[in-house]
Formats: structure tokens, sequence, C-alpha cells
């Protein structure tokens, strides 16, 4: 397959798929159905994975021969939100302005899923020995939420694939670990009273402000442990506490406070024991509040748990992706989470390598060099010849 004619047809289905505004918080359902018409006019059969609502859906398909040895490109559709941010140009409407493509989801990872669909033809047509499959899911900015069902289906509906090609902007260089992230929410229920009056109520915000001092304590201690020889940038893991809601008024005292975390780990280190001091706090504070009122106490409900990617130096997705990218530089891994580690722990030899840089993902104005989309183009053209 021609690299001109693929890159052309991947930017044509990128501005298709930056017009859907999949932000995570709403359906993703309008680009799976671009997806599946896509597919069935070259009479590729698509099945949907659906969340437990059915307001969003992931996505997967075989074109080409049902035979092992094929390639799995897994990218996830949902984005983050541009709420706030200031854009020049319509986030939801692909631009392009000098060598760079603007648009939400351009690098991360609408770009990817484009170039896949680009390569369909090639496989649809016949003209490779091993099938493409795709595997596209929603919910991945919110904790890879959605892959893991589609996964388990993948287990056991696909013949056994080569590698999975997680798509996720590398810069066109192959990234053969990410850390594991975990998050929580911490939901403290005080007791209202007046703010002059301490007594006679309990203030959910300074509870929680004593929980957060802890986290903070253990950040410092997780950076004071770090390896120095890791992969990883920063090499220890981290927390940090993302988002903070409490209180309704200045002289009351607070009802409701909660807060979200997120723990990042690199591959060994286990989260649940890094946490478990934490949460046995939760429980001894959940204790006394009930104590003193009934209706106070503390809640910790577990929001994601995504495993970490570790290094498979050599495997059969890391040779692969790095002969198609040309790839000849040192083993790489990264801090951000994805479904590596989820296809990973399935059994399925992985690796990280797509166009863009994560440098310009999640924030106003987020763009893909042309270049890399070139790139990207070639990487996938040389996949169809591998695969003929």
């Amino acid at each position: 397959m021609d690299t001109k004619d693929l890159r052309a047809a991947a930017l044509t289905h990128l501005g298709a798929l930056i017009a859907f505004d999949t932000t995570s918080r709403d359906s993703n359902l309008t680009l799976i159905q671009y997806v599946e018409a896509f597919l069935d006019g070259y009479g590729v059969a698509s099945r949907r994975v659906v969340n437990a609502d059915r307001t969003k859906s992931n996505l997967y398909a075989t074109i080409g021969p049902s035979v092992p040895g094929g390639v799995v490109l897994s990218g996830h559709t949902d984005v983050v939100p541009v709420d706030g941010q200031a854009w020049s140009s319509d986030p939801f409407t692909l631009t392009r302005r000098g060598e760079r493509l603007y648009g939400r989801g351009t690098c991360d990872m609408k770009g990817f899923l484009a170039l896949a669909l680009a390569a369909v033809p090639a496989f649809a047509k016949g003209q490779t020995a091993r099938p493409l499959h795709l595997a596209f899911s929603y919910d991945e900015e919110v904790g890879c939420l959605g892959a893991p069902s589609m996964i388990r289906e993948l287990v056991t509906g696909l013949p056994s694939p080569l590698a999975v090609i997680v798509g996720e902007p590398t810069n066109m260089e192959v990234v053969s670990g990410h850390k594991g992230i975990s998050t929580w929410r911490v939901t403290v229920t005080g007791h209202e009273a007046h703010s002059s009056l301490t007594h006679l109520g309990i203030s959910a915000n300074m509870v929680a402000v004593g929980l957060m001092a802890r986290l903070r304590d253990l950040a410092t201690a997780l950076e004071d442990h770090g390896n120095p020889a890791s992969l990883y940038h920063p090499a220890h893991a981290t927390l940090t506490i993302g988002l903070i809601q409490g209180g309704t008024a200045v002289n009351i005292l607070a009802r409701e406070c909660s807060f979200v975390f997120d723990l990042r780990t690199p591959p060994g280190q286990d989260p649940d024991a890094i946490i478990a001091p934490f949460l046995a706090a939760c429980g001894a504070e959940d204790t006394a509040l009930k104590r003193q009122f009934s209706d106070a106490g503390v809640q910790v409900q577990r929001r994601s748990a995504t495993p970490s990617f570790a290094p498979e130096i050599d495997g059969p997705a890391e040779l692969l992706a790095r002969r198609l990218a040309g790839d000849n530089g040192p083993a790489r891994a990264v801090a951000y989470a994805a479904e590596a580690g989820q296809f990973q722990g399935a059994g399925f030899s992985t690796i990280i390598c797509g166009p863009g840089s994560i440098e310009q993902a999640h924030q106003a104005d987020e763009y893909m060099e042309i270049t890399q989309f070139e790139r990207g183009a070639a990487f996938m053209t040389r996949l169809c010849d591998a695969m003929a």
C-alpha cells in the first residue's frame, strides 16, 4: 500500500474523528457508528462491547484472514475536556496551521486511530496473509475503564496474535513500559453547626485536611525511595491529590468534604501495599467520628486500578514495532498509564508506539506535527508489507 495514499486517507479519517466530541463524560457512540459504517463498507464485521448503561462502547474487528500471527492496533476513543481552555480554533474541527494539525485528540489519540483505519483497505482486499485486529476502547482517560471487558473477549475470540501495539503518543518511538495508576475518592461526612460552636459539630474539611496531610507525607516518602536506575521519569512512585470539594459557607462546620487522589507505581511496586496504612487510618477515623455523631464518618471508594506495564525486552511486539518504526534506540518507559498493562496481563505481547508527543496532550491547542503523521503513515505501510 502506498504511504502517500494511506496518509491522505488517514487525514480524512482524522477530520471525521476529531469532529466527534467524545469527552469521557459523554457518549462515544457516534464515533463507534462511524467506524462500524466504514468497516461495513469493506465487508468487515465488527463487535461492540458496551458499558452497563449502553451509553458507551468498545469496538473490535478482524480484517483479513482469521489466522494466528496478526497484530492488534489498540487505541482509546475518548478525549479529555476542553472546558476553560483558551483554544485558538474550534477544538472539534481539524485545523492545519503551518506544519501542525490542531484539534482535541489529534495526538491523544485519534491520530493513531485514523492511521489504523487507513490501513484497513489493504487487509480487507486480501493483500496480507495475516490479519489486522482493531481494538478501540472507551474511558481510557478516566482510568482505562473500558478496555478490560473487550480484552476478555479478545482472549477467547481472537486467533493468537503476534503483538498488540497501543498507539499512545510516543513520537513514533517504541516504549516498553508504563506505570500503573490507582485512583481513590475519599468522602468525609461531618456534622454541621455554627463555626463558633465547634464542640457541637464536626468540620468535614478539618478532618479531610488531616487525611490529606498523611497522603502528602506518603508522597514525600515515595519520592525519597525512588530507584535511580529506573527507566521511569520520575523514577519513584508518585501520589497526587487532584480534586478537592468541601463546605458550603465560611461560618458553617462543613458537612461534607471529598477529595480524589491517584497513585502511580512502576512495575514491581504493589499499590495496595503502599496505600494500606492510609486506608487503615481512614477506617480508624471513621470509627472515631461515628462515636461522636452517628451520621459522620469516612468512606473510601476505589475508582480505578490500571496495572503497570513491564518491559518485555526483545519480545515479539517490541521486535516488530522497532522494525516498523526504524527504532534502534534504548529501552524506554513512560510515567503515564494506558491499556498496555491490561493487554500484557491478559497474556499478549504488547508495546506502545504512536504518533505525536504526550507533551502536547491534554492542553489548549493540542496538535500533532505533520512529520509525526507522516511517520505514522510509513509505519502502517510497513505493517501492511510485513503481514503479506
